[in-house]
C-alpha cells in the first residue's frame, strides 16, 4: 500500500509541476497582458509551492519508513525528493517574496514592472527562480523514472537474520 501512495503522490506533484510551469504559465502569458498573467501565475506558483512542500514531506516520511523496513529501492529516491524540496523552499519561499515585493513597489510607483526601476532586479530574480524550477522539474522526471516498481525489491533479509538486523545493514 505504501508503494502505491508513494507513486500517486509523486505523480500528483510532478504532474502539477510540469503542467503549471510548461503549459499553464505559457498559455497565460500568450492570452493575457503581462501584468495580469504575472499576477495569476504568481498565485498559481504559490499554490504549487505549498503542494510541493506537502508532497515532499509525505514522500520523505514514506521513503524513510520503507528504507527502515529494508526496501533499498527507496534510498536514492529519498535524496531526489530532498533536493526537490530544497528547490521548492529556495524558489517559492526564498525568491518569490522578493519578486512580489518588487512587483508591489512598481505598482505603488504607478508603473508596470517591465518599465520600472525594479525591472532589472526582478529579471535576475526571475532567472534564478526559473533555474531552480527547471532543476526541480528535471529531478521530478528523474524521480518518476526511478520510482520503485510495483514489485519493488523487498527487504533484504539473509537467512538467520531478523528484519531489524537487515534494516540496520541497509541504513549503513
Amino acid at each position: 500500500m505504501a508503494h502505491r501512495i508513494f507513486r500517486i503522490v509523486t505523480m500528483v506533484w510532478v504532474g502539477s509541476l510540469l503542467t503549471l510551469g510548461y503549459v499553464v504559465a505559457p498559455v497565460l502569458f500568450s492570452m493575457l497582458d503581462r501584468t495580469t498573467a504575472g499576477s495569476v501565475a504568481a498565485q498559481l506558483f504559490r499554490v504549487e509551492g505549498m503542494l510541493g512542500v506537502v508532497c515532499a514531506l509525505i514522500l520523505l516520511l514514506i521513503g524513510n519508513r520503507m528504507v527502515r523496513g529494508g526496501f533499498v529501492d527507496y534510498k536514492r529516491v529519498r535524496w531526489i525528493v530532498a533536493v526537490m524540496l530544497l528547490c521548492v523552499l529556495i524558489g517559492y519561499f526564498g525568491l518569490q517574496p522578493f519578486m512580489n515585493s518588487l512587483r508591489i513597489a512598481a505598482q505603488e510607483a504607478g508603473t508596470d514592472l517591465a518599465n520600472s526601476v525594479y525591472a532589472k532586479r526582478f529579471g535576475v530574480l526571475h532567472g534564478v527562480s526559473s533555474a531552480f524550477y527547471l532543476l526541480e522539474s528535471v529531478l521530478g522526471l528523474l524521480l518518476v523514472w526511478r520510482l520503485p516498481g510495483h514489485f519493488a525489491s523487498g527487504p533484504v533479509v539473509a537467512r538467520g537474520q531478523s528484519a531489524a538486523v537487515a534494516a540496520r545493514r541497509v541504513r549503513r
